[in-house]
């Protein structure tokens, strides 16, 4: 049985598609991760808490992925020194100001930031298991076959 290393955090369960696709690539790789709804707005002292207790549980990335004043990535930095993964989500203009508030972060509390929507999201996975590889043989082979075989596709594509 693996050992719980990825932490996903959403900011409303309306998140829950985009942040899947950060979930799928762990899974793909067997990185055993969990997902949590907490809002910086509405559960903000859940919030501090659950963050404060990753490191001692075992995390060792967290993914967060928030809509809007997108304020969740940046507390939970404020709040563990473990790496945080900032997924900006689609809402009320694209994307564009969740990218803002996430990438925005005052000096000595970094957010790595990734693309906005899905494909930030499988990003931001993708940014945990190269994290996780540094210390993790096992995951840093799967990831060398991961990119040999998209070389592979984009080789094979015929026009």
């Amino acid at each position: 049985m693996s050992k719980l290393q990825v932490a996903i955090m959403m900011g409303s369960k309306t998140d829950l598609p985009t942040m899947e696709e950060a979930a799928k690539i762990l899974k793909e790789f067997g990185v055993e991760y969990e997902m949590r709804v907490l809002s910086t707005h509405r559960t903000p002292k859940e919030t501090v808490e659950y963050a404060e207790a990753l490191k001692g549980r075992g995390v060792k990335v967290v993914i967060c992925g928030a809509g809007g004043s997108a304020a969740l990535a940046g507390v939970v930095a404020a709040h563990t020194n473990l790496p945080v993964i900032g997924v900006p989500v689609e809402s009320v203009l694209n994307g564009l100001d969740s990218l803002l508030s996430t990438v925005q972060m005052p000096p000595g509390v970094p957010v790595g930031t990734v693309a906005i929507g899905k494909g930030g999201a499988k990003n931001a996975g993708l940014l945990a298991l190269r994290i996780l590889a540094l210390s993790d043989k096992d995951i840093e082979r799967k990831l060398e076959k991961f990119k040999e075989e998209q070389r592979q596709k984009i080789l094979g594509e015929k026009i």
